[in-house]
């Protein structure tokens, strides 16, 4: 199914060359793009020769639409990020920017670098595509909490746009303190978007929601949706994770969540969360997945060259038995 409605999407992939001039510029009102839900991040598909397959990134976009997603976001680290050229992340954008012009959810392109110049190349180009908002974990390269500080606060002098904070993947000893996120959401308007990720997440969560409304606009969970019921039930805004072979489940959860059925919830992230251990397990089970569905052309992913023996695929199968009712393809 959506290798068969991405052939449109194929036909102007050649037209890279027309570049961001030809998109808007316009950063979308929150009132106008859904700023909850379930904001997936895309995978990264490959070519045989393990060169980036921009026809499948773009049916990917497709894919996601169709499920039902509230946002679209590329790259972060589970997309395969740390293997990425800084070429392959500008042309990727561009795809992803194309595939999603026009269609409901938010786009949210990751903007992140090692430090504020390498941040500030990304988010430029993501300012010129148009993107609905951006993300960026913060600094690696940093080596104090004020670096972080100026890191972000260059980032919101650019854009106006919303900026998303994951707090998570940054320099290894310094916490991006609740203090710290609070600042600089009281100081610039459009930032106080957060991808939780860091340390206790929950109560980090918790610490955050005493400045919404107000400084604080969103509040997302992350780590693979492991404690995304119970983020649910302490009223966070959504999830920003990876598992796009799972995107009809992920937006099926999320209707019944706000359908308050909180029975048929813990049902269906139970069967969820079968097959989300199964990937501590199975390395390469998404790229496996996603070729299995017809989104992409190949199982090839950059993390390493996977054989999948017979029970493997057999496990597989018996732990995405309970899902297929939910699945489009």
């Amino acid at each position: 199914m959506a290798r068969t409605m991405s052939f449109t999407r194929r036909e102007w992939l050649g037209t890279l060359g027309v570049g961001a001039a030809a998109l808007s510029s316009r950063a979308a009102p929150e009132d106008e793009k859904p700023f909850r839900g379930v904001f997936k991040i895309l995978a990264t598909p490959y070519k045989e020769d393990k060169s980036v397959d921009y026809e499948d990134l773009a049916a990917e976009v497709d894919f996601l639409v169709q499920c039902g997603m509230q946002g679209l976001v590329w790259p972060q680290n589970s997309s395969d990020l740390p293997f990425l050229t800084d070429d392959e992340v500008m042309e990727g954008m561009e795809v992803i920017a194309k595939a999603a012009k026009g269609t409901t959810p938010t786009l949210v392109l990751g903007v992140q670098g090692r430090n504020t110049e390498s941040m500030l190349g990304f988010a430029r180009h993501a300012e010129q595509l148009g993107a609905d908002a951006m993300i960026a974990m913060p600094p690696k390269d940093a080596k104090s909490l004020d670096e972080y500080r100026e890191y972000y606060t260059e980032l919101c002098k650019l854009t106006s746009r919303p900026i998303f904070i994951q707090t998570s993947a940054g320099a290894p000893d310094i916490e991006p303190t609740i203090d710290l996120i609070v600042e600089l959401s009281e100081k610039f308007p459009n930032f106080g978007y957060v991808k939780e990720e860091y340390g206790d997440t929950l109560v980090r969560m918790q610490a955050l929601a005493q400045h919404r409304p107000g400084a604080v606009k969103r509040i997302f969970g992350g780590s693979r949706a492991r404690a995304w019921t119970y983020e649910m039930r302490l009223g966070m805004d959504g999830m920003m994770t990876g598992g796009p072979q799972y995107a009809e489940v992920y937006a099926r959860i999320w209707d019944l969540h706000n359908e308050n059925r909180p029975a048929a919830v813990r049902e269906l992230y139970s069967k969820l969360m079968l097959i989300t251990h199964l990937e501590n397990y199975i390395p390469g089970l998404r790229p496996y997945l996603m070729k299995q569905r017809g989104v992409f052309k190949t199982r090839i992913t950059r993390r390493g060259d996977y054989d999948f023996s017979a029970d493997a695929m057999a496990e597989i199968e018996y732990n995405m038995e309970p899902l297929k009712e939910f699945l489009t393809t």
